[in-house]
């Protein structure tokens, strides 16, 4: 009871206290607390309680504090409010550089962390512990008698072809309010100029705009979306094991793979708990089992070099560049006047 009233007590504080939206505020208490550790992420519950779990079995004495917000708003948590967490998780590997880039993430490092490839860690501060692909979605009901698209060229000669079967059935992120949505944005420009003709040609078909993967898919499967573009894939590999309905595309032209990372923040109140947790999330190959239950598909280095399609966002510097703010301001007026043709 006294833990409970504790985690009820630090729960109110802090929305009390932070101005940044707050999803989920979850605390995994241990039965003879030996420390805490406080996760600010952006991975859903169902997908990362399964590692929780798993560290907390092999640290039974950590009390897990694991609060969860978009990737916008964790950045605004951690560089605006000066939020205390130990640990940041995000899809939003642009938005990570960043933090750490400005100071905010220690440097660690370990065998654990050592033994990631080079294009998975940056600066021993931040480190990748999953690579998942960003996928095209396809409804069941899209393609009854034909060959889905399996590249963007493919792809835009059937939305020109069949403009009225697609018309406002197309659905893809809102990068002005979606942090990870505006990542994969800017990395699809960057990789190709029918990255472009592309958005235009779902502009012109009233392409509907989502802050997350999780409510495109929940159309898809109502029958309300027959494509949704730029899906994380682990997402969509759960919810199609748990009801189909529904095709993943790797697109063969190329398949941006999104590193999900984590930093231990400089202020970070429990250090010990932190780096195991690094080391943890890093040996996450070793563990199919946690793989399986989470449905995030650990860095596997292998598999990138069989599939020269599969593209590793790169960590680094690189990823600023569409952080500047003229740049980010001259990519949306881009991104606007071709998505939402006004």
């Amino acid at each position: 009871m006294r833990h409970a009233c504790l985690s009820l007590v630090l729960s109110l504080w802090a929305a009390v206290a932070l101005a940044f939206e707050i999803e989920a505020d979850l605390t995994y208490p241990a039965e003879v607390e030996t420390g805490v550790l406080t996760i600010l992420s952006t991975a859903d519950r169902e997908a990362f309680e399964p590692i929780l779990l798993a560290f907390q079995a092999d640290n039974p004495g950590v009390t897990i504090r694991y609060t969860i917000a978009s990737t916008a708003e964790a950045m605004k948590a951690v560089a605006d409010e000066g939020a205390r967490f130990d640990l940041v998780i995000s899809s939003a590997m642009d938005l990570q550089t960043k933090l750490a880039n400005d100071g905010f993430a220690a440097t660690y490092r370990s065998a654990a962390t050592d033994a990631l490839p080079d294009w998975a860690r940056w600066r021993n501060q931040l480190f990748a512990f999953t690579q998942e692909p960003v996928v095209l979605i396809v409804s069941d009901d899209a393609f009854p008698d034909g060959e889905v698209p399996a590249t963007r060229n493919a792809l835009i000669e059937v939305l020109r072809d069949q403009p009225e079967r697609f018309r406002g059935k197309i659905g893809t992120y809102d990068v002005r309010e979606s942090g990870f949505g505006y990542l994969l944005a800017t990395q699809d420009a960057r990789a190709s100029e029918n990255s472009w003709r592309l958005l235009e040609i779902m502009g012109r078909l009233d392409t509907r705009l989502y802050c997350c993967s999780g409510d495109m898919l929940r159309d898809i499967r109502s029958g309300d979306l027959l494509l949704a573009y730029n899906v994380l894939g682990s997402y969509a590999a759960a919810q199609q094991a748990e009801a189909g309905g529904f095709r993943i595309v790797e697109m063969e032209d190329f398949s941006n793979i999104m590193l999900r990372t984590v930093m231990i923040l400089n202020g970070a109140e429990n250090r010990e708990e932190s780096a195991a947790m690094v080391d943890f999330l890093a040996r996450l190959g070793g563990r199919p089992d946690l793989v399986r239950a989470s449905g995030l598909p650990a860095i596997d280095d292998a598999a990138l070099r069989d599939n020269v399609a599969l593209r590793p966002i790169r960590l680094g510097p690189g990823l600023l560049v569409f952080l500047d703010r003229l740049k980010r301001r001259t990519f949306l007026r881009n991104w606007e006047a071709s998505i939402t043709q006004e």
